[in-house]
């Protein structure tokens, strides 16, 4: 079973005012050891924002800005991309890879937590447990379980069908990994 978003993500969130200075958001980022922020909402229907130390760096200090006077609602990302907490390890790193983020918070009604790629290497199995070799097993389960029922119920059986329709589901999520592997590595980059 691949591990969620939710078994990996920092459970303790800072958050911040959006109307709050960028000297004070640094302050919180340094006293607390954490490298971004989350922005909260003005209002239950509103979304949440994000601010990083990266966009402090990039939109800040690299202009010799002040940051007494800049706020923070003019350098941090909203709406900021947010993870459901049953979505798959594999897949955050995905859209993290895509979206070109390195932070993001976990969300379902309220914040729940924040998972970034520090947590996705330090703490999510990739490397024992890749999907590739999790889904190979998977097959080969569904594939007895299969014949087992199309031998106990008979070939024709409802039972049967759906048995061999599951290793089929199986089957093209493996192939649509595979060609995802090799459309990544066809760009070269």
């Amino acid at each position: 079973m691949l591990m969620k978003a939710q078994e990996i993500m920092t459970r303790n969130v800072v958050k911040v005012k959006g109307s709050a200075t960028i000297a004070e958001a640094v302050a919180l980022m340094k006293e607390n050891n954490i490298r971004c922020l989350i922005v909260d909402r003005r209002r239950e229907d509103d979304a949440y924002g994000i601010i990083t130390e990266t966009d402090v760096v990039n939109q800040v200090a690299a202009y010799g800005k002040d940051p007494q006077q800049v706020r923070v609602y003019e350098v941090m990302t909203k709406p900021c991309i947010v993870v459901n907490p049953d979505l798959g390890v594999e897949y955050v790193a995905r859209l993290f890879s895509q979206a070109n983020i390195h932070h993001a918070p976990v969300i379902q009604h309220e914040v729940l937590g924040l998972i970034s790629t520090s947590d996705i290497l330090r703490k999510s199995d990739f490397v024992n447990n890749p999907k590739e070799k999790l889904l190979e097993e998977e097959i080969e389960k569904a594939i007895a379980h299969a014949r087992e029922e199309c031998h106990n119920k008979g070939n024709t059986s409802q039972e049967c069908a759906v048995a061999w329709d599951v290793v089929e589901e199986l089957q093209a999520e493996a192939a649509h990994q595979k060609a995802e592997k090799r459309y990544d590595l066809g760009q070269g980059g």
